[in-house]
């Protein structure tokens, strides 16, 4: 994956065709709140959210298609 093809997957035209369904797929406790990972049941895209207390959750990181989410993929998003 190129620069290129990373601009494509973040781009939210790739992601937001319709309305999100976010489903959890985990989540963990930090010294600020909670941190939870998303997925879209739709389109398989996911993002995360960061929840603190008494406020409701804020994306935390940018929407990631689903084929820039595969696992074969997953590492080069994260260089």
């Amino acid at each position: 994956m190129n620069a290129a093809d990373l601009d494509t997957a973040l781009t939210p035209a790739a992601t937001d065709a319709h309305e999100h369904g976010w489903v959890t797929e985990s989540s963990h406790t930090t010294s600020e709140g909670r941190i939870v990972y998303v997925r879209c049941v739709t389109c398989d895209a996911r993002r995360v959210d960061a929840v603190r207390p008494g406020l409701p959750p804020v994306a935390a990181a940018h929407v990631v298609s689903a084929a820039a989410a595969t696992p074969a993929r997953r590492h080069e998003i994260t260089r």
